[in-house]
């Protein structure tokens, strides 16, 4: 019920910032996506397919629907559905993303090169994309620019290891040791080097280890 619920809540939230009142999708379409949702993160990805096969002007389902087919290893409807994705909503990082991961499966590593660029233009600091790109560019044979977006996702990895480090703070003042920890440990594990961060990683470790 909670996660029907935060569904729910996650819909009417990308409905009142993303449509307009013409565009709103009605409440099937949006019954469908809560549907598929919870099949897709129970790795049910056919029945993803199936339930969404008929979502075809409200972005989010078509996305998921393409996400669920790329999983499902049907390339050439995911590749139809992410381009279906990004005539809807030309922005969309996450269509953008699987069309290029499409275009890799399917052995097209320039075209999935050229996506890549294009969405980090936009979102130099997206470490996944940057990880998929430097996969790319060593799978071409570039291994210096393999390298250099490493260290861009390196780098970027350690103020991501900073907001976990944020979030073990409060969760500690809110008695929630045991998460605070993990996050600790988590964000440890982020750095890519030595820095002055580890240092206040491991006084709040400390810190919650002694007063536990």
């Amino acid at each position: 019920m909670k996660t029907f619920t935060l569904h729910i809540t996650l819909i009417f939230s990308f409905m009142v910032f993303s449509f307009s009142c013409s565009n709103v999708p009605d409440t099937d379409t949006i019954l469908l996506y809560i549907r598929a949702s919870e099949a897709y993160s129970q790795g049910r990805f056919l029945q993803v397919s199936e339930i969404l096969k008929k979502t075809n002007d409200f972005p989010p389902g078509v996305i998921l629907r393409a996400k669920a087919e790329y999983f499902n290893g049907d390339f050439e409807k995911a590749e139809n559905s992410c381009r279906r994705a990004i005539k809807l909503r030309p922005s969309s990082l996450e269509a953008g993303f699987y069309l290029a991961r499409v275009l890799r499966e399917k052995g097209d590593l320039e075209r999935a090169a050229e996506i890549t660029r294009t969405i980090l233009i936009d979102n130099p600091q997206d470490i996944r994309t940057l990880r998929f790109a430097a996969d790319l560019a060593a799978e071409r044979g570039k291994f210096d620019e393999a390298v250099i977006l490493l260290d861009r996702a390196a780098e970027y990895s350690a103020e991501s290891a900073m907001v976990l480090l944020d979030r073990a703070r409060l969760r500690w003042i809110a008695g929630r040791s045991d998460d605070a920890l993990e996050d600790l440990s988590r964000a440890r594990a982020m750095l890519p080097w030595e820095t002055p961060l580890l240092r206040s990683i491991t006084n709040l470790e400390n810190i919650i280890t002694e007063v536990r």
